[in-house]
C-alpha cells in the first residue's frame, strides 16, 4: 500500500491534571468527578452534545438501579445523573422510587426513560459549572507515548491540528481508541444489527393530549431489530466491529435504507422521525485487556479492591462488584477507562457497559486520577482504600450486603424483559 510521511509541527494547547477523552455518561462522571476533586480537567468530545449513546445515540433508558425486589444498588453519581436527567424533561421512573428506595417488593424496578436532549443539556450545564473545559467537535487522533506513559493528545478541530499536555488521561470513547493508539492491548467485540430513532405517530400525540406527559409521545421506528443477545439478527448481515471506518459505513448505509423501507407502506402524514441516531449503535466494540476482567463468574463475589456494586439489568437478584482492576493495565501508568471499555467478557460486558455502572465507573476513575496526582504514583497503585472512602462518601455501595442473596443463589435471576438496549 502506497505510505505518505507528513512532518509538522504541533502547538500545545494547553496543560491539564485531567483529560478525559470521550464526553459519554462515563466522561462526563469522569470528568466531573475529578473537578470536583479540584483538579484541572478537559473533556474532549467528537461531538457537540454530551451522553454519548444515551444522547445522540438516542438509547435514552436509565436501566434497573435495583435488585427487583424493591432495594437500590446502584448509588453515587449514577443516582445524581438519574435525577438529573428528569429534572427538566419528562420521566417513566415509578413513583415509589421518586424518593428514595421503597426497601420492600412493590413488584417495581427502579428504571427511567428520559429527554436525551434535556439531559444532553443539563450534562453542559453540570460539567460548565463544575469548571469543566468543554472542547467540542473535536477529534482525538494520536496519543503521544513516552514509553508507556502518554503524556497528552494530538486532536483535530477547526482551529487545525492541536496538542493538549496531560498528567492522567481517561479513555471513555467507548471503543477504547486513545488506549488501543497508545500500545494498551485491548479486546475487539462484536455488534449486531441495531438501529433504533425517535418519532411520534398520530396515536401517540392522541395520547399526550389525553394524558398532559410528553413521554408518551416517543414511538421508535427501527432498521435492524437485534437485541443485545444477537436474537433477530439477520443471517446475511456479518456483525460489525464497530472500529473501522468501512464497517462503520455499512453499518449505516444498511440501516438507513432498511429504515427507510420499513417506513415506506406507512401512511406518511400520520407519522415522523423525529431524531436519528448521530452515533452508531454499538454496543460492544473495543475493551481493555484489564488486569482483571469481569466474567458472569464473578456474580456475587467480593473483591476487596471494589469500585461499587451494579446489578443485573434483566435479572433480579444477581449482583455484582467492579473491581479497581478492570479499568487499568499496571504498565501504563497514567491510563485509565471507564463505560463500555472497562474489561468484561460476554454478558458481563453488557452488565457492565449499560448507563448506570458506565458512570459508577466513571466516577470511579475520575476520582482515581485526582488520587494518583495527589499522592504522585501511578494509576494502578492508588491507594484502594482512600478511593472507595471517597465512592462511599457519595453513597457508593462499595460491597454488597449479604443479606441480599437469594436463598438459592444457583438458582438466582429471575428474567426480566425490558426491550432493546
Amino acid at each position: 500500500m502506497e505510505q505518505i510521511t507528513l512532518n509538522q509541527t504541533i502547538e500545545v494547547k494547553g496543560d491539564y491534571d485531567v483529560i478525559v477523552g470521550g464526553g459519554g455518561v462515563a466522561g462526563a462522571a469522569a470528568a466531573l468527578s475529578a473537578a470536583r476533586a479540584g483538579k484541572s480537567v478537559l473533556l474532549i468530545d467528537k461531538s457537540i452534545s454530551l451522553g454519548g449513546l444515551a444522547t445522540i445515540g438516542l438509547v435514552n433508558l436509565f436501566v434497573s438501579m435495583c435488585n427487583g425486589r424493591g432495594i437500590q444498588i446502584i448509588k453515587g453519581m449514577a443516582d445524581e445523573f438519574l435525577r438529573l436527567s428528569y429534572k427538566h424533561g419528562y420521566d417513566t421512573l415509578d413513583d415509589v422510587w421518586k424518593n428514595g428506595e421503597p426497601g420492600k417488593d412493590t413488584g417495581s424496578r427502579m428504571f427511567s426513560r428520559f429527554s436525551a436532549p434535556i439531559f444532553s443539556l443539563e450534562l453542559t450545564k453540570i460539567l460548565h459549572d463544575a469548571g469543566v473545559e468543554l472542547l467540542f467537535d473535536t477529534v482525538i487522533t494520536k496519543p503521544i507515548m513516552k514509553g508507556k506513559r502518554c503524556i497528552g493528545l494530538v486532536v483535530e478541530n477547526k482551529t487545525g491540528t492541536e496538542f493538549y499536555r496531560g498528567k492522567m488521561i481517561v479513555d471513555t470513547t467507548g471503543d477504547a481508541d486513545i488506549l488501543y493508539r497508545a500500545g494498551v492491548p485491548t479486546v475487539q467485540g462484536k455488534n449486531y444489527h441495531t438501529f433504533m430513532t425517535h418519532g411520534m405517530t398520530v396515536k401517540t400525540c392522541a395520547k399526550v393530549a389525553e394524558t398532559g406527559n410528553m413521554a408518551d409521545l416517543l414511538h421508535y421506528f427501527w432498521g435492524g431489530q437485534a437485541d443485545l443477545h444477537g436474537r433477530t439478527h439477520p443471517e446475511n448481515i456479518e456483525p460489525y466491529s464497530g472500529t473501522n471506518a468501512k464497517d462503520i459505513a455499512r453499518y449505516v448505509i444498511t440501516n438507513h435504507l432498511e429504515l427507510l423501507e420499513n417506513i415506506s407502506g406507512d401512511d406518511r402524514s400520520s407519522r415522523d422521525i423525529q431524531a436519528i441516531p448521530t452515533m452508531c449503535q454499538f454496543r460492544t466494540t473495543r475493551h481493555i485487556d484489564g488486569d482483571y476482567t469481569l466474567t458472569c463468574d464473578d456474580k456475587f463475589k467480593h473483591f476487596e479492591n471494589s469500585v461499587g456494586t451494579i446489578c443485573d439489568f434483566e435479572k433480579k437478584d444477581d449482583l455484582y462488584e467492579v473491581p479497581y482492576t478492570t479499568l487499568v493495565k499496571k504498565e501504563f501508568p497514567n491510563l485509565i477507562t471507564a463505560g463500555r471499555c472497562a474489561s468484561a467478557v460476554d454478558y458481563a460486558w453488557d452488565i457492565l457497559r449499560v448507563i448506570p455502572p458506565a458512570i459508577l465507573t466513571g466516577q470511579a476513575a475520575g476520582e482515581a486520577c485526582a488520587i494518583a496526582i495527589d499522592d504522585n504514583c501511578d494509576i494502578a497503585d492508588i491507594d484502594i482504600a482512600k478511593l472507595q472512602g471517597r465512592l462511599s462518601k457519595t453513597g457508593v455501595d462499595i460491597h454488597f450486603d449479604e443479606s441480599l442473596l437469594p436463598d438459592d443463589i444457583s438458582s438466582s435471576g429471575e428474567t426480566v424483559d425490558i426491550g432493546h438496549i
